[in-house]
């Protein structure tokens, strides 16, 4: 029996792109210097950073000046909420499914003052549009929304709230970690005040992301004790890590479209091996646009946690729902969100794929999914 690993956990992180980690080698090599310095090997790293920059910027359609670096997309997330939310009083929108970087943080803000509006969504995981006009938008502050859902991969349908959030002057804050490097982006034609995004999500190093926020607006910072990044975040820039979710992102860029075919084919037979071999199952959020990379499968009558443990012993990586501090598993709540029974929400695993994963890998981990599937069902393996 084959027990070679077959790695289905991209949303968690992504393996690097060989050819980033060779060009970050040589930004290690050439831009080691502080990009703060004034000498010619400060000067050097300097440049290497701002052409980053100006890389990432132009493939997300932003100006330059608009990009923050930041330690990833929770540092992101969190910079935004406390820049819009501090030191204020009023309504800070978002729905009950966000990451919990952007969920706490919008808690910790909540503990200070502020109130927070739920922004319901149907039974696809999209906004409700009939629910939209009538959230208190005089007294909304901030709203924080995922554009590309990390559990389910439900592509959000931003264009109503983005228009709202303008014709009512209220901040939109957009979560795109899993949306950009894998669908296209323009950050002009989102109508967002900010996105947030970070590089590891598609093939870049962990440790850096950014923070795009619109020219002209100012918030205060969450990191202090430097003139960094226009005086926006402190700390000395990664320039080597600035390179490599440059080189992340333009290679996505170039090969984007055979990527997300890859993605869309392998995810799907996949999907199409589980319905046959597995069944039943519920896919959630299929009703949707979805990235072409997620798939998050509901196998009724047994436990996702102990699915999860068996698919790992069988070399089988892949992700559950939400797990809270004490370890004990918690129906996930964008799936509740979606009015899916709780029972159901407790019996969905996660399997997200990368262009870098094969048909072949789907065809070693099918007989081992259906094996454990039918072991905890107590019933055989189906052919």
């Amino acid at each position: 029996m084959n027990t070679d690993p077959v790695y289905f956990d991209n949303n968690a992180t992504t393996p690097p792109d060989p050819r980033v980690l060779d060009e970050m080698q040589a930004a290690f090599r050439t831009a080691f210097a502080n990009p703060g310095s004034q000498h010619s090997f400060g000067r050097a790293a300097r440049r290497v950073l701002e052409d980053s920059r100006e890389q990432i910027a132009e493939i997300l359609d932003a100006d330059p000046s608009e990009l923050i670096f930041t330690s990833g997309g929770t540092e992101s997330l969190n910079t935004a909420i406390h820049g819009f939310t501090f030191g204020r009083r009023g309504c800070l929108g978002l729905t009950a499914g966000e990451h919990p970087a952007t969920r706490e943080a919008c808690q910790h803000a909540a503990a200070a003052g502020m109130r927070l509006v739920d922004l319901p969504v149907t039974s696809t995981g999209l906004l409700d549009p009939a629910a939209m006009p009538r959230l208190p938008w005089s007294e909304m502050k901030l709203c924080a929304v995922i554009l590309a859902h990390n559990e389910t991969g439900v592509i959000q349908d931003i264009s109503q709230l983005s228009e709202l959030c303008r014709s009512h002057q209220v901040p939109l804050l957009l979560d795109a970690v899993q949306a950009v490097g894998k669908i296209d982006f323009s950050f002009r034609q989102s109508g967002a005040t900010a996105v947030a995004f970070g590089a590891h999500k598609f093939h870049g190093p962990r440790g850096i992301g950014g923070l795009i926020l619109r020219r002209g607006v100012r918030i205060p910072g969450l990191l202090v004790g430097g003139h960094q990044e226009s005086g926006r975040r402190a700390g000395t820039e990664p320039v080597p890590l600035a390179a490599g979710m440059a080189a992340a992102l333009r290679y996505w860029h170039a090969e984007r479209r055979e990527r997300s075919e890859r993605m869309s084919a392998v995810r799907d037979r996949l999907a199409s091996g589980l319905h046959s071999q597995c069944g039943p199952i519920v896919i959630h959020g299929s009703a949707a646009v979805r990235l072409p990379n997620t798939l998050n499968v509901a196998f009724p009558g047994i436990s996702g946690e102990a699915l999860l443990v068996n698919l790992h012993l069988a070399q089988v990586a892949c992700s559950l729902g939400s797990t809270c501090a004490s370890g004990s598993v918690e129906p996930a709540p964008v799936l509740l969100a979606m009015g899916i029974p709780e029972d159901l929400c407790l019996s969905s695993v996660r399997f997200s794929v990368s262009y870098l994963n094969t048909e072949q890998e789907v065809d070693l981990a099918l007989p081992r999914i259906a094996a454990a599937v039918a072991r905890l069902r107590g019933g055989e393996v189906r052919r």
